[in-house]
């Protein structure tokens, strides 16, 4: 599976999927009067959003949360895999963790909003810990692309070595 996802074809179609699903909030925060939860922090923040949304606005956030944030997380998650699988050589099983553990972080912060959003905040809470470790996983995973592709460079551009003088 993950040499799939480190096909040509396979890192376009999640790159344009990336794109097309990060506008999509841009539409779901229109129709939820405010700030998407995705945004907020803290469970604290998360419940005073919640007490300032309408049924109609939770509504839509809801169906934004499971339908556009859960295809999010495996879009940007699997570009970022299949980028550090094609480019990082060697480290690339080890490189690729932290993309793997920001799809979970994400769909788990995306369950307690779901859960919040459908009337049963107790888990919201784990905001506090969900979604910096959300964004911090985001963030590395996206420092490791990086790497992965200053490692190909690093490659191709190596003086080859010959070993048939020795």
């Amino acid at each position: 599976m993950l040499n799939t996802l480190s096909k040509t074809w396979v890192l376009v179609s999640l790159f344009i999927a990336t794109l097309a699903i990060g506008y999509s909030f841009s539409f779901a925060q229109d129709a939820t009067g405010g700030v998407l939860l995705d945004m907020l922090g803290t469970g604290e923040e998360a419940k005073a959003r919640l007490s300032e949304m309408n049924p109609d606005q939770k509504s839509a956030h809801f169906w934004a949360t499971v339908l556009n944030d859960t295809a999010y997380p495996l879009a940007y998650g699997g570009l970022f895999i299949g980028l550090i699988w094609r480019f990082a050589g060697q480290l690339r099983q080890w490189l690729i963790l932290p993309a793997v553990a920001v799809i979970v972080a994400d769909l788990a912060e995306n369950t307690t909003q779901a859960l919040a959003l459908a009337g049963n905040d107790s888990l919201i809470g784990l905001k506090d810990i969900l979604t910096p470790a959300k964004f911090g996983l985001f963030a590395l995973a996206a420092v490791l692309v990086l790497l992965s592709f200053g490692l190909a460079l690093a490659r191709r551009f190596r003086p080859k070595t010959d070993t048939s003088q020795a």
